[in-house]
């Protein structure tokens, strides 16, 4: 059941965060994509879950490393997102951008690749919502909303 909550963390983090960079070229402004935050935020429970019940069984870094990764995304967004708000998407801070993206996108990486070896369809349907999400994001910073 790990495994494939995690499966389900990764995708609901694809699309959630696609709907939200859609939001932002539709409006024009992050309001739904700061609302849409607070659900990414809520699918760390059951990352932490997942993550708990890894390590119970001894499942090995592999399936550990990927909630463990989004667990500290969730941290550092919570950080600075939500409780001290800064400003560092436009323009762009590197010192807190840089390890924000690295975060989100390893975490991605990380919760997904397990899945390869486990069920390549479940692993196919990660690939399309990632891919959705490089789309959607690649159409907010076209439009320069990214």
């Amino acid at each position: 059941w790990a495994a494939l909550t995690v499966w389900a963390v990764v995708n609901a983090v694809n699309v959630l965060q696609a709907v939200g960079f859609l939001s932002r070229v539709w409006t024009g402004s992050r309001t739904i994509n700061h609302l849409l935050g607070y659900a990414i935020v809520a699918l760390a429970l059951p990352a932490a879950l997942a993550l708990i019940a890894f390590v119970r069984a001894g499942a090995g870094w592999l399936h550990s490393i990927g909630p463990a990764v989004y667990l500290a995304f969730v941290l550092f967004e919570v950080a600075v997102d939500y409780a001290w708000p800064v400003e560092f998407r436009s323009p762009p801070r590197s010192p807190i951008l840089a390890p924000y993206l690295l975060l989100f996108f390893g975490s991605i990486l990380l919760m997904g690749l397990p899945m390869f070896r486990m069920e390549r369809s479940l692993w196919l349907v990660t690939v399309v919502t990632t891919l959705l999400l490089l789309g959607a994001m690649g159409l907010a910073l076209r439009k320069g909303v990214g």
